[in-house]
């Protein structure tokens, strides 16, 4: 009888189908993730943030995935920029306005609010404006509607009174509307938006930032709050770039990835058989440490050059050297990467780390393996990240860029620079911690006029290796390892 009736009493608590709360995905990459689905179905919600963070574009990308992506047409409804205007500056993403205005996915119109005529009236609502909307819903029978900006209809009003009467007014016109609406407003002095209400009336509210910290700059989103429905509550790097916005949604996936089996060639047959005679763990995260010309670079092409072999797809991340560089530089070690990129095998994205901040470069890792879909990735090197973050901020991205690639089954090798004072156990960074192999690489002196590459497999966790300190040789017939 007690089982029965704790039985009962759980059945009491368990969420109806009908009481879980509807979400439309809003097309935009990352955000579906961050708000676990999208924006709430019928609902309003608010993005907010200072000039040039991007909330335009985030609402009429909204609307142009919706009319695209899931047929659900739109209306958008300008209070700063004109139609002209608006389609101008979206242009440069692909995105044809007038086209999806043609084919009734899309409405525009633009309402020109004076301020004088506010301040002459006496009174004041928003009726004239429902009109308006009402008749561009009707149009194209939109699902979704975008209001940007949403405090220029309250321009000249001083009384707060009626602005937050007519706020409420508005939000519960929207959700009475049955559409999914997203309303931008300008970031308040002691609030998120200039009149304080709206946060509090939306039922979901998104924060916008772009922050420039020792001249680089970064933008950032947050998701302060979502009625009825669990989110992400971190600041998540994001992009504005010629497909949109990209939104980076981890900080640390944790340690949930599989551990597999699957040996792959490090593209160096001496090397291989220091691993057991099969090569790295598929997965696996490889550190390369050593001091400048030992050879770092060439092991990484090398790595990356068997993945191409074996018809798998490489993503060379570069900050020091151009693509070209790495083509002709390769050449003298016996590399041919040219034709691999010919084959669309492996791309090379080589940038600046002062280009960009930590967070603005992650979300550029991310980005790049998600349009890609690399088996393997190379970073060359990771040292150049200090120069737009400390230690600690540097280990964190990366720890966070690792744990990133294990959950997708990618294999990674990272390349470090060390200075010769560095002890052979510490990298710049401190992430051999991290790392599943670590190799280091040394330039020595051996006789008065003689220099000597050597490398040393510290570790290789989960196989045997060979932990003897070997020499090598770099030539046009590749990298050899002797004494195997």
């Amino acid at each position: 009888m007690a089982a029965s009736t704790a039985i009962k009493k759980k059945n009491l608590f368990a969420p109806r189908p009908s009481m879980v709360l509807e979400k439309v995905p809003t097309g935009i990459r990352g955000l579906d993730q961050v708000t676990h689905g999208g924006f709430p179905k019928g609902r309003t919600a608010l993005v907010c943030g200072g000039p040039g963070t991007g909330k335009t574009l985030l609402g009429l990308e909204f609307l142009v995935r919706g009319a695209t992506l899931y047929g659900e047409p739109g209306v958008c409804v300008a209070m700063e920029e004109t139609v002209d205007e608006l389609v101008t500056n979206v242009a440069s993403l692909g995105y044809d306005l007038p086209a999806l205005v043609r084919t009734k996915k899309l409405a525009m119109d633009y309402v020109h609010v004076e301020r004088k005529q506010i301040e002459e009236t006496g009174e004041y609502d928003l009726e004239g404006l429902f009109i308006r909307l009402r008749a561009a819903i009707e149009k194209v029978k939109a699902k979704r509607v975008l209001l940007d900006t949403i405090e220029l209809l309250f321009l000249g009003l001083t009384n707060h009174g009626i602005v937050r009467a007519e706020l409420r007014r508005l939000f519960h016109w929207l959700k009475d509307a049955g559409v999914t609406a997203v309303v931008t407003a300008e970031v308040g002095e002691k609030a998120l938006t200039r009149y304080g209400l709206e946060e509090y009336v939306a039922d979901c509210v998104i924060v916008l930032d772009h922050r420039v910290t020792e001249q680089i700059s970064t933008r950032r989103l947050r998701v302060v709050k979502y009625r009825g429905s669990s989110h992400e509550t971190n600041e998540y790097p994001f992009l504005l770039d010629d497909e949109g916005i990209s939104v980076v949604p981890i900080t640390s996936v944790g340690l949930t990835h599989s551990a597999p089996t699957e040996r792959l060639s490090s593209g160096i047959p001496s090397l291989d058989v220091m691993l057991a005679n099969q090569g790295f763990f598929r997965g696996a995260s490889i550190l390369i440490t050593g001091t400048a010309g030992t050879g770092k670079s060439s092991f990484a092409a090398a790595f990356a050059g068997a993945a191409c072999t074996r018809k798998e797809r490489a993503l060379y991340f570069a900050y020091e050297e151009s693509p070209s560089q790495i083509l002709r530089n390769m050449k003298s070690v016996g590399l041919d990467l040219e034709k691999w990129m010919q084959q669309d095998l492996l791309r090379i994205h080589a940038t600046r780390p002062t280009a960009a901040g930590l967070e603005a470069h992650l979300a550029h890792l991310y980005q790049e393996v998600e349009q890609f879909k690399p088996n393997v990735v190379v970073v060359d090197p990771i040292t150049n990240l200090i120069s737009v973050g400390d230690l600690h901020s540097v280990k964190a991205m990366l720890t966070r860029l690792i744990d990133f690639l294990k959950t997708h089954n990618i294999t990674a090798m990272f390349t470090n620079l060390v200075y010769g004072n560095e002890l052979m156990e510490e990298t710049a960074i401190g992430i051999s911690s991290l790392m599943d192999s670590w190799l280091v690489l040394r330039d020595v002196h051996h006789g008065e006029a003689q220099r000597v590459r050597t490398l040393n497999l510290l570790k290789s966790r989960g196989m045997a290796h060979d932990t003897r300190m070997h020499s090598f040789t770099l030539s046009n017939k590749g990298i050899e390892i002797h004494g195997i």
